[in-house]
């Protein structure tokens, strides 16, 4: 027969610090998962934005624009600015969700114009 009142229960403290080990790492993951994904959003929506915007200059820089509102407003992202430097339009917008607590929201910078032409 055994005497179990040898066990110091260690393999139970090890245990319950590895599984702590690996929720922490988990859950880093799923948070640098979900910031890179805000980011890669407002960047896809900065893009096309600024192509909506560039597509429709030929009826006027406000319409422009509200074009790009349209796409980015239907993309989740708030848009910042739309400026135009001579022929190209210029979109800044910016993720209202995906930022970790303490750091800025993701937010994005898009350039398009005319084709055919030198930057």
């Amino acid at each position: 027969m055994t005497d179990h009142r040898q066990d110091s229960g260690a393999a139970t403290i090890w245990s319950a610090l590895a599984v702590a080990a690996l929720t922490s790492v988990a859950t880093l993951g799923i948070w640098l998962g979900a910031a890179t994904i805000a980011r890669h959003r407002a960047e896809t929506a900065a893009d096309l934005g600024a192509l909506a915007a560039a597509s429709h200059a030929a009826e006027g820089p406000t319409q422009a624009c509200e074009r790009a509102r349209w796409v980015t407003d239907r993309m989740g992202v708030k848009l910042l600015t739309c400026r135009w430097q001579r022929l190209d339009a210029l979109i800044e917008v910016e993720s209202p969700t995906g930022a970790l607590a303490g750091l800025p929201a993701p937010a994005a910078r898009a350039r398009a114009g005319p084709t055919g032409q030198p930057p």
